[in-house]
């Protein structure tokens, strides 16, 4: 190195300040085109014929703001975009964000009720036309927060799931699936949300544990127990298995008078094994419309089902005087009528059991007997699994390929039916005939005057599950240089839910599987390792850390010790100790350039024996390194860097070299100044993926002469 100026850039002489330098960096980044692989070509960067490699980045739902969970997200795969940019490759990584259906609908109706307004009050166009101005105010903050945390996707492919091409694309697969028989229109058993009156699929309810009564009732002979009992009032079947000797007098179909909550009923027995004698007392009755169990009981006998409970979660007529109540009011005064009739057997005032609620909103769940449009899921998870076995793709994650193949497994055909306006409306139409029947037609237009559009809108998962295919131009011609892509990175939680159904849509519509690697990452955790919530007051927001700390500071806390689909703590301690880390590297470079400038040295100077055996051990930890990145053992590459770049190269190296400025000979003081100026640019080049803005200014600072940024240099090996 012979520089023309040897005083040393006035910049480095100051302390990183990541404030002033992190929105500068990624504003040269963005203006360079070099996210975009196309430009990297044109300009020369990467060669036409490279290899590629391209991530889809998950589509945040575009409500709010991100938060950590986002940021480890985000970090991972641009450490992966990164590293394969800098390797030669043309690296394409495909921002975007999600209309998230009814999660959206449901904070937007939040935000209704805090004005004192409710949607029930609106038309579906002003509704949709509010929402939407709300989701595109959100979403250019959730844009800037990605900026912020220094992604380095291309954004002239930014794609959102309410993109007309995108809702276009999603109603065509719909229209394809209808007529090769993989959707059907049926009435069963549907989770449904009784305040936001939508149903919802099995994956976005849970169960928590719940604390109630649990009653026992004389049906007649039988003693029966339940913990609902505002459900029981059209129960005319009890079931008992048909090996249980307490039940052998009866027989199968015997019609039985009993006396119940509203008065005579006659009741017919089932024997049916869906009865388990081990529990309680081995008699149940069955309330077909409001479970699936008893669902598939009336079913598989033909027996007649009657709602008890309506839409908005109060009982109907057939529960006579009780009728319009809602659940929580009627529950105890059934049960009291029923004592007056000496029909209260006992109660059980400590029940623990498992109740199912929305995800999103933790309203309990009704089970309801509703028409609704399903996916047939058996032959799209059995094309999965051999493709799985196939190793087609693969799962990092062993734990989670367990987990994996035993949900695909044990399939339940999707309800993908939403009764909201925000999402994509489904392209179909309903006409009765005269005879009273019912024809269902798959179609954007409509087929006639007599024909009805479904009001309905899709699952959001039935858009974001053609992701990879949507980003990359399906169905006019997907980008097969980067289709399959290389590498899903996502959290944990999504392995049932969004992975399954990318690879299904994927298989079924192109027949090959849309990403080759499957990386999965935990929660980020507090510092005690507790979940973060608002409600707590222990949230670390990624955007609010960063003037302080900067975001390579928290990039590094989150990636160090965190192993694939562990959960991280992380602690504003940890963020600040990859500050001072920050700070390590500013002042290493300071510190060569300050002692090195008025050396000059060429490729051809000679190293000492002890500088060649030093490369030589730079050159083994940073193949691991490169190792480590290579086989998504990103904790692993962080933390050897960091220990490298700290207490072998500062510590050690750095020391040993002040001797050498101090009492070597000047043709030793060259050789050191060459080995410390490489050895900077080598250290920097390997940080840049987790530390992508300090690694740039350092690399335009003391590379003033190179018109390439960092981003875009070669990689160390």
């Amino acid at each position: 190195m012979n520089p023309e100026n040897p005083d040393i850039n006035p910049k480095l002489l100051k302390p990183y300040d990541p404030k002033d330098t992190e929105s500068r960096i990624y504003k040269m980044w963005e203006e360079s085109g070099f996210f975009n692989p196309d430009i990297c070509i044109q300009k020369g960067i990467t060669k036409p014929d490279a290899e590629s490699y391209c991530i889809i980045m998950p589509p945040p739902n575009a409500n709010g703001r991100l938060h950590a969970g986002h940021a480890l997200d985000t970090t991972l795969k641009d450490i992966v975009a990164r590293y394969h940019r800098m390797q030669g490759r043309k690296v394409l990584m495909v921002p975007g964000s999600d209309h998230a259906g009814f999660e959206t609908q449901g904070v937007y109706e939040k935000e209704l009720q805090k004005q004192g307004r409710s949607r029930f009050g609106m038309s579906n166009d002003e509704l949709y036309k509010e929402i939407y101005d709300f989701v595109m105010d959100k979403k250019q903050y959730m844009e800037a927060d990605w900026k912020k945390l220094g992604v380095s996707c291309d954004w002239s492919r930014n794609t959102f799931t309410l993109d007309e091409s995108v809702v276009s694309r999603v109603q065509d697969t719909f229209i394809k699936m209808f007529n090769e028989n993989m959707i059907y229109r049926g009435s069963r058993i549907v989770h449904w949300n009784p305040k936001y009156k939508t149903s919802l699929s099995d994956i976005e309810t849970e169960f928590i544990e719940q604390k109630d009564k649990f009653y026992y009732f004389k049906y007649g002979p039988f003693v029966i127990g339940t913990a609902r009992p505002e459900t029981k009032f059209a129960d005319k079947y009890v079931v008992v298995n048909p090996n249980d000797e307490r039940y052998a007098e009866f027989t199968h179909g015997q019609k039985i008078d009993i006396e119940w909550i509203n008065g005579p009923i006659t009741a017919t027995v089932i024997k049916d094994e869906a009865s388990d004698p081990e529990i309680g007392t081995g008699a149940m009755t069955i309330t077909p419309w409001h479970s699936q169990v008893d669902f598939d009981l009336a079913q598989k006998y033909n027996l007649e089902i009657e709602q008890i409970i309506d839409w908005d979660g109060k009982l109907l007529p057939i529960a006579g005087e009780f009728a319009g109540m809602k659940i929580a009011e009627a529950r105890e005064k059934i049960v009291e009528k029923l004592k007056e009739k000496g029909l209260v057997e006992k109660i059980d005032e400590n029940y623990v059991h498992s109740v199912r609620i929305c995800e999103r909103t933790g309203v309990t769940i009704e089970p309801q007997v509703k028409p609704q449009w399903f996916v047939k899921m058996q032959p799209l998870t059995e094309m999965v699994l051999k493709a799985l076995d196939k190793k087609e793709f693969n799962i990092l994650s062993e734990p989670h390929e367990k987990i994996f193949r035993h949900w695909m497994n044990n399939p339940v055909d999707w309800n993908i039916s939403r009764q909201i306006v925000w999402g994509i409306q489904i392209p179909a139409w309903f006409k009765t005939n005269t005879d009273g029947t019912q024809e269902y037609k798959a179609s954007k237009e409509s087929p006639g005057d007599e024909w009805v559009k479904d009001t309905d809108t899709f699952d959001t998962w039935f858009s974001s599950g053609q992701w990879p295919l949507m980003t990359l131009g399906y169905p006019d011609g997907v980008d097969m240089q980067y289709y399959p892509t290389d590498l899903m990175e996502t959290g944990t939680e999504l392995i049932f839910k969004w992975i399954p159904r990318m690879l299904m849509f994927g298989k079924y519509l192109t027949g090959i599987v849309p990403f080759k690697d499957i990386y999965l990452h935990g929660m980020v955790l507090d510092k005690n390792g507790k979940k973060m919530s608002k409600s707590k007051g222990n949230v670390i927001s990624p955007v609010d850390v960063a003037d302080e700390y900067g975001i390579d500071a928290l990039r590094m806390a989150l990636i160090v010790g965190t192993p694939i689909a562990s959960d991280t703590a992380l602690s504003l301690e940890k963020i600040n100790a990859y500050k001072k880390f920050a700070n390590k590297i500013w002042n290493i470079t300071r510190f060569v350039k300050q002692n090195t400038f008025q050396y000059e040295y060429t490729k051809d100077t000679i190293y000492t024996t002890n500088e060649i055996n030093l490369l030589n051990e730079q050159k083994i930890i940073f193949k691991e390194i490169t190792k480590d990145i290579e086989e998504y053992r990103f904790h692993l590459a962080a933390e050897k860097i960091y220990d490298y770049a700290w207490h072998s190269f500062a510590d050690k190296i750095i020391e040993e070299s002040k001797i050498i400025f101090n009492q070597g000979t000047n043709e030793e003081k060259i050789s050191c100044a060459r080995f410390l100026n490489e050895s900077v640019l080598n250290i920097i080049r390997v940080l840049h993926p987790f530390m992508p803005f300090i690694t740039e200014e350092i690399w335009q600072i003391i590379n003033e002469k190179d018109t390439l940024p960092l981003i875009v240099s070669p990689w160390v090996i």
